[in-house]
């Protein structure tokens, strides 16, 4: 059984699926793990996308019988070639292997650091200044959260903790979201300027569809209160690079904070970096606990489909 590890981002990944293929999984006694570029595609029967994309002529070239994600989000995976070669596609939901509470974690450290002015202040330190800036507290604010799934319902439960107002922003009626019913305050769906109406911050939590790219563009922006901000702990392109630039530089935003940007790694010279703009190289759900978390995950339904039986969190 080889496992091809498509790109070479991530790398804690593979430390993470050695360890938990040493604990000892029935029917994978005999795993390699080796890494699989576009240019140079070697046999592999499973395929994980690492900061790469997976698609037909890959799957092909390589002789794949199933996509295995080390993680939530697939849209690195051309899932409409997988289907039309039979080939199954799967992820490990962040709830149970820890993620959700990693990248929500991560948020929140992003949209503290932008309130309280973080940046600012450790510029103060090697100038000497003591008592400047002036930041906000979280408490009292209005922050809406988009997408209610796993990774929301985390954000608005630590955001309720602030003692902030949670919007939860989801594209069905809030019935299909129990969980979120017990962490947000209210609960919208539809239009998304609409939605963002009266909220002072966005936590963007969804996943990357062609429904939700772009989603968060001019308009959304244009419908937060002056002076909020932005996180993205989901994926790059469902924020519009040039909305949020506009509305950084006209002043609407104060600042933004991002874990996932629309080319990875992002350009230093993006001129996103000269306004007020928090990046961090996509490590939200990147901790000792749920990187293992996720590799017990991975192991396991590798090893469901090796022993026919039925793979579970199958997207395609």
């Amino acid at each position: 059984m080889r496992i091809g590890l498509v790109g070479g981002g991530f790398p804690e990944v593979r430390r993470c699926l050695d360890e938990a293929l040493a604990e000892g999984v029935e029917g994978l006694d005999d795993v390699t793990l080796v890494d699989v570029v576009h240019a140079a595609p070697v046999p592999a029967d499973v395929l994980a996308p690492l900061g790469s994309t997976i698609d037909g002529p890959l799957i092909d070239a390589c002789g794949a019988r199933f996509v295995q994600q080390f993680g939530v989000g697939v849209s690195g995976v051309d899932l409409d070639a997988a289907r039309g070669r039979g080939v199954p596609v799967a992820n490990v939901p962040g709830g149970a292997s820890g993620n959700a509470t990693a990248v929500a974690e991560l948020a929140l450290l992003l949209l503290l650091a932008l309130v309280r002015r973080y940046d600012e202040a450790r510029a103060g330190v090697a100038e000497r200044v003591v008592g400047h800036p002036m930041g906000t507290m979280l408490r009292g604010r209005t922050v809406a959260v988009l997408g209610v799934g796993d990774i929301g319902v985390e954000v608005a439960a630590r955001l309720r903790a602030f003692g902030v107002h949670v919007v939860g922003i989801g594209r069905r009626e809030a019935a299909a979201y129990p969980e979120a019913a017990a962490v947000v305050h209210t609960y919208r769906q539809g239009d998304l300027p609409a939605a963002l109406a009266g909220c002072d911050d966005l936590v963007v939590a969804c996943p990357l569809t062609e429904a939700t790219r772009g989603i968060v563009g001019k308009g959304a922006l244009a419908a937060l209160n002056p002076g909020g901000h932005v996180v993205n702990v989901a994926r790059g392109p469902v924020v519009d690079h040039d909305a949020l630039l506009g509305a950084l530089r006209s002043g609407h935003l104060a600042g933004a904070g991002l874990d996932v940007t629309w080319t990875e790694p992002i350009d230093p010279d993006d001129e996103l970096f000269s306004e007020n703009v928090l990046v961090t190289p996509h490590v939200g759900g990147i901790t000792e606990e749920s990187y293992a978390g996720m590799a017990r995950g991975f192991v396991a339904n590798v090893a469901r489909f090796v022993r026919g039986e039925p793979i579970q969190h199958r997207v395609a």
